[in-house]
């Protein structure tokens, strides 16, 4: 059964009337063209699929759009304000944290939630805050270190 639905989406409110029990990750790719959440395990695990709610990283593809009445989604697309990046991605870029950039949405949807949350992370709390989001090419070091250049502009390069 079909019920509208109303949120924020990066900015901007957002009604859909749609089968509620569709997953976030589905109806952000197929109904709004917001490619940029991936779908990789299905199940919550690797993090591709993070986006923030309310400021949180979470994984959209086991939550149902039901759980977003009300609240503020974004995604990857919405992070960058008028054609500039948003600090995290400008170091994921000026890191070049990334390889085959499967993972990078979801791992600068959680760093930003991440730098919302403790501003100052240390390298030990970036990596245990970074660590339940997969990436196999191995670009570790040069995320952690994006994560700590983003963490200082987001301060004002303090």
């Amino acid at each position: 059964m079909e019920k509208t639905v109303s949120f924020h989406l990066n900015g901007k409110l957002t009604e859909i009337l749609i089968d509620p029990n569709l997953t976030l990750l589905w109806v952000l790719r197929n109904h709004f063209g917001l490619t940029g959440t991936k779908y990789g395990c299905g199940i919550g695990f690797c993090g591709s699929c993070t986006v923030l709610i309310d400021e949180e990283p979470v994984r959209s593809c086991t939550l149902a759009l039901s759980e977003i009445e009300g609240k503020s989604v974004v995604t990857i697309e919405g992070l960058a304000k008028d054609g500039k990046l948003h600090p995290v991605q400008k170091a994921f870029v000026d890191h070049d944290a990334l390889q085959c950039g499967f993972c990078t949405p979801g791992m600068i949807m959680n760093a930003t939630g991440l730098l919302l949350k403790n501003p100052s992370p240390t390298t030990q709390e970036i990596k245990a805050g970074m660590e339940d989001n997969l990436c196999r090419c191995g670009a570790h070091m040069r995320i952690i270190d994006a994560v700590h250049t983003a963490a200082k502009e987001m301060k004002g390069g303090k």
